[in-house]
């Protein structure tokens, strides 16, 4: 394939994915400057901002915003290195397995949202119930899609590993992190998914900063642009992560096209 045939095709996935997000805005746009829908219940795009403007010059907007993705990356790191860790030992240790699996996976089929009224007795309504709520919610995507990528790998490639004489880091760092790679990153992505649900669950119930109690807050006052702000926000935080994971899933796996 040329050059002059990759361009447009290129062009082309990087502007069609945006072509029903500004149409979307634009009808809305047109919604509301027809008044088809009362600003009370549908502020226009311009309305919502011009409110970001006004909270990025009081310093509200950042504060929250730098809030909630402190919670979020704290939450998902400890989440994700509990679950990447019993992923791989279970992977890998029949022993370990058998003792654990059965009780993780029952643990996991709790909802974790559940356990909001348990953390709030255990550790209060600070950071660190927010945090913990959001690495249980991480921890158990990452710890299934590890596990199964473990689990998953080709015996023959585990066989040919042991026919030419790898030692057990070889066999783990050439053959089975390598294949299981792709359902782990598959999990990565799955869990920025569940820590942005999780993390809006938690800044909307008893809490005094962050990007959800932004948006409790103005419900009480009915402030309408503030609302649609917050979850413009995390609409687009999560599109980031997703490109985040779709980024780490092009460079680490780009073994694979060979």
């Amino acid at each position: 394939m040329n050059n002059q045939t990759k361009q447009p095709r290129l062009l082309t996935a990087v502007v069609l994915p945006w072509v029903l997000p500004v149409l979307i805005i634009i009808g809305w746009q047109i919604t509301a400057s027809l008044e088809l829908i009362s600003v009370s219940v549908l502020p226009s795009p311009t309305d919502v901002v011009s409110q970001a403007v006004t909270l990025t010059k009081s310093g509200e907007l950042q504060k929250n915003m730098s809030i909630s993705l402190f919670r979020a990356t704290s939450g998902l790191l400890i989440g994700g290195l509990i679950g990447f860790a019993f992923g791989v030992f279970n992977g890998v240790s029949n022993y370990a397995r058998l003792f654990f699996n059965s009780s993780i996976q029952m643990v996991r089929n709790i909802p974790h949202l559940a356990l909001i009224p348990l953390i709030i007795i255990w550790m209060g309504i600070g950071e660190d119930a927010k945090i913990a709520l959001v690495a249980i919610g991480v921890l158990f995507p990452i710890y299934i899609n590890t596990f199964h990528g473990i689990r998953s790998v080709d015996q023959k490639l585990i066989e040919m590993g042991h026919s030419y004489g790898l030692s057990k880091r070889q066999m783990f760092t050439k053959i089975i992190f390598p294949g299981a790679l792709p359902s782990i990153l598959m999990g990565l992505r799955y869990a920025l998914g569940v820590m942005w649900t999780t993390l809006i669950v938690s800044e909307t119930i008893s809490s005094s900063s962050g990007i959800g109690y932004m948006e409790t807050n103005a419900q009480q006052f009915l402030d309408m642009p503030t609302i649609f702000l917050s979850i413009l926000i995390y609409a687009l935080l999560g599109k980031l992560s997703d490109w985040i994971a779709l980024s780490f899933e092009s460079i680490l796996l780009n073994w694979q096209k060979g």
